[in-house]
């Protein structure tokens, strides 16, 4: 079973990622690596809800990758837009439903679509990425 590491990006815009095992536990590890990379780039506005976004990606990952780890990064492409991803390495691109009364799923890409400034997937030759962005407030 893969441990979990946490490094910072070397290249690129500044990042953070962490390798987990694809399990419900690693629900927790993803929403403090998001909450830790937000306070590092003074962004603590934006956790909650990159909390609950990673939640819901992770938890996707868990459900339908079948692989058995998880690789989440949160980015920093702008000062104040960050992307959070879950790379896994399912081909199966993500679908957005319509739950209807009494569902208990379905609901979790709608509610990161209705939290993230954008959001979408990446395919990779081994998988695919999905990611959702968070803009936060310009600092004087």
């Amino acid at each position: 079973m893969p441990r979990p590491t946490t490094r910072a990006l070397p290249t690129g815009c500044p990042g953070y990622c962490e390798t987990l095992p694809r399990r419900p536990e690693s629900v927790g590890a993803a929403r403090r690596l998001v909450r830790v990379a937000l306070a590092a780039w003074s962004l603590d506005d934006l956790a909650d809800d990159g909390e609950l976004i990673v939640s819901e990606l992770v938890s996707n990952a868990v459900q339908h990758a079948r692989c058995r780890s998880i690789r989440v990064t949160v980015t920093r492409p702008e000062t104040v837009r960050v992307r959070i991803g879950v790379v896994d390495k399912s081909k199966r691109l993500p679908e957005v439903k319509e739950p209807r009364d009494g569902d208990e799923n379905g609901r979790g890409l709608a509610l990161v679509g209705a939290l993230a400034k954008d959001w979408g997937t990446d395919r990779l030759p081994w998988g695919k990425r999905v990611w959702a962005e968070l803009h936060g407030e310009e600092h004087a």
